[in-house]
């Protein structure tokens, strides 16, 4: 197998080599300052925007959709978004809804691709204070 060295390979591709090598590296610098510009999720969740709010999975946003339509179906009264739960020690836990039905009841739902165990910790703790139980949502939940 020959082996060329920079000058022969050069010569013998003349100016397109130059002109292909230039044009590697400025798409490689544009896709590298594209990678970095946009930073990922450490759950891999997607960003989703309905009726100009902003959420952050995909799986929040359908949540968001679903209850709309049981509102709109006479079943749940209304909602509240990112409601923040205090607990003692000034640590606190934000779930994504908080859901009141026509009936008179009230749940909380988070919604979750992944449980954390600082999640699963602050839930224990929440539930063993207050006496209400976070329900967690997963994909096909609902």
């Amino acid at each position: 197998m020959a082996r060329f060295t920079e000058e022969q390979f050069k010569a013998i591709e003349g100016a397109a080599w130059r002109q292909s090598s230039a044009a590697l590296k400025v798409q490689h610098s544009v896709i590298a300052r594209e990678a970095l510009s946009k930073p990922r999720h450490k759950f891999n969740a997607k960003k989703v925007e309905y009726d100009g709010i902003k959420f952050d999975s995909i799986l929040e946003g359908d949540f968001y959709l679903h209850l709309k339509l049981q509102q709109r179906a006479g079943i749940v009264l209304f909602f509240l978004r990112q409601v923040p739960i205090h607990l003692p020690g000034g640590t606190k836990l934000v779930v994504d809804f908080q859901v009141f039905y026509t009936d008179g009841s009230c749940r909380f739902f988070d919604t979750k691709g992944v449980e954390t165990p600082e999640f699963l910790i602050k839930k224990r703790e929440i539930e063993h204070h207050y006496p209400f139980e976070i329900e967690v949502i997963k994909r096909g939940d609902f």
